[in-house]
């Protein structure tokens, strides 16, 4: 990464925590987003505790989420199409402010949370649960949605964490739980000047593409919970997982 990129993220940096990992990345500071969506639900009480301080969305069927953690978001956003009609019921009984939209539409649900998210608030960062299991094609296309939103983000739950990065972009993350494995995935074809430290299989100003393997399962170094990743252009998943067993 060139001298003057690594001066900028270096200077602008934003701490994001998790129960089970905190990392600074470089993004402006601005309003924390929570939004749950419609596959794996996440465990009550990490959501919970994922929801403190930060504005809860709730995209259809990641209402019923919230609503078994206890938890009332500010916003639901979707075409119903899987979100219980009890569920739907009670959020309007709660007046929760809700913008429905047609099955047949262009859009994912997702999309459209993102973009209504992005028109009042640039510099949002976005956490969004319930984005793993589930079908394939929901996980990818949301995956990609949040990458090409404009906005920072990450998915994440008790068990995965996958932070998507475009370049430049530097990374500090430690783990309250050291996670089993912890991969690098290509979301572009080729990513540049790639630096990562503190694991066991570490890089250093390396190029690394979707047509390679070798960055995935990865793990934390001996005796660290912590790891650096930079890298100069391209489009990176940083990806960390806890609970193997039980996807």
């Amino acid at each position: 990464m060139k001298e003057a990129d690594n001066m900028e993220n270096e200077a602008n940096k934003k701490s994001v925590s998790l129960p089970q990992i905190q990392f600074s990345l470089s993004a402006p500071e601005g309003k924390e987003f929570l939004l749950a969506a419609g596959g794996r639900p996440p465990e009550k009480t990490w959501l919970r505790r994922a929801a403190e301080h930060r504005t809860l969305w709730a995209i259809d069927r990641g209402l019923e989420s919230f609503f078994a953690a206890g938890l009332v978001p500010e916003q639901l956003i979707g075409d119903g199409d899987s979100a219980s009609p009890e569920a739907w019921k009670k959020a309007l009984s709660l007046c929760i402010p809700v913008e429905r939209f047609p099955a047949e539409k262009d859009y994912t649900d997702t999309d459209l949370a993102l973009k209504k998210i992005k028109a009042d608030n640039q510099s949002a960062f976005i956490i969004l649960t319930g984005g793993f299991g589930g079908r394939f094609d929901h996980a990818f296309t949301t995956m990609y949605s949040l990458l090409n939103s404009g906005l920072s983000c990450c998915l994440a739950d008790e068990k995965e964490c996958l932070i998507l990065l475009n370049g430049p972009a530097a990374l500090d993350a430690s783990c309250l739980k050291k996670p089993s494995a912890v991969s690098l995935l290509s979301l572009s074809s080729e990513v540049n000047d790639v630096s990562f430290s503190g694991v066991h299989w570490p890089l250093e100003g390396s190029s690394i593409s979707q047509s390679k393997t070798l960055t995935v399962s990865n793990r934390l170094a001996d005796g660290s919970n912590a790891c650096r990743l930079t890298f100069s252009q391209g489009s990176l998943g940083l990806y960390f997982v806890w609970d193997e067993a039980s996807l």
